[in-house]
């Protein structure tokens, strides 16, 4: 199993029924390049949140690339929105997040179920903690973010907000491997 990618590792036999496109986007590349737009909350609280995460200021159909880095076991994302970068490491879930996709943003781990159908990829909160202490669900930023294909190209949606904060950031656009071909077979 240790040679299954970090997604694979943790869908199991649903992993093959993702379209190809997305499945080749978590399948050892070293990364993806695409567009995207960013939009971000308005509000003072909302701005403030969205930037101790590091997440980037509103952009229109920016250039958008991810560095995918392995780190052992785990997964270093490095993104970069238009010249903005951050960045989150992302692991298979032990113990009480044991099958769930982890990612840690500084301080702050989100643990997520990934659900996976022929047309899309979608990331659920399960569970979170702030430096390992667990938190109430119902405390959580909201998340709606799935992956889906369109045009031969894999598409992301991810969108973040809170009851306190309404929208904290919502970027979506599309990635392509870099320097790889796959096989749409």
């Amino acid at each position: 199993m240790s040679g299954e990618a970090l997604f694979q590792r943790i869908t199991g036999p649903d992993w093959a029924i993702l379209p190809v496109e997305i499945r080749a986007l978590h399948d050892g590349v070293q990364g993806a390049t695409g567009t995207a737009s960013v939009e971000r909350g308005r509000n003072i609280l909302a701005r403030c949140v969205a930037s101790i995460a590091g997440f980037p200021r509103s952009l229109q159909s920016t250039t958008v690339t991810v560095d995918f880095i392995k780190a052992g076991s785990d997964e270093i994302w490095r993104r970069n929105f238009g010249g903005h970068r951050f960045s989150s490491r992302q692991s298979a879930g032990e113990g009480r997040y044991r099958k769930l996709l982890c990612e840690r943003f500084g301080p702050i781990t989100f643990a997520m179920a990934l659900q996976c159908t022929e047309q899309r990829l979608t990331l659920e909160m399960r569970h979170w903690d702030i430096w390992r202490i667990p938190m109430p669900l119902f405390l959580c930023p909201a998340s709606n973010s799935y992956e889906y294909t369109e045009n031969g190209r894999m598409h992301f949606n991810v969108e973040i907000s809170h009851p306190l904060t309404g929208l904290i950031i919502h970027y979506r656009g599309w990635l392509e491997p870099i320097n790889q071909s796959f096989d749409k077979n």
